[in-house]
């Protein structure tokens, strides 16, 4: 079935940087658009960034130029190096893949970004 799962969240102080992991599994990984989505507390649910299977790439505008969306498809893993971070950035960050229609989401992982 289909399975993804994040890491690599944590407590960051400001103008710090993270790098996300989200391991996938149980589909073709490289033919699909991977999605970062984050939800801070009290706000819903937003996207991040995006990347095709081909390596393109986008990005909402408050993140643009600190944040880079990558993927490895030989290792069915997409990444999100997080830099600059901002106290703004922190919230619970989802991976996301929506295999034929249907939107498959990990557990998330916490990025908290404080002094």
């Amino acid at each position: 079935q289909v399975q993804v799962v994040e890491s690599g969240g944590g407590l960051v102080q400001p103008g710090g940087s993270l790098r996300l992991s989200c391991a996938a599994s149980g589909f073709s990984f490289s033919t699909y658009f991977m999605r970062w989505y984050r939800r801070a507390p009290g706000k819903q649910r937003e996207l991040v960034a995006t990347i095709t299977g081909g390596g393109f790439t986008n990005y909402r505008d408050s993140v643009k130029g600190r944040f880079t969306i990558s993927r490895d498809n030989a290792k069915n893993t997409v990444y999100l190096q997080m830099n600059s971070l901002k106290p703004e950035d922190t919230a619970i960050y989802y991976c996301n893949a929506q295999v034929v229609s249907t939107d498959f989401w990990g557990q998330g992982t916490q990025v908290t970004v404080s002094s």
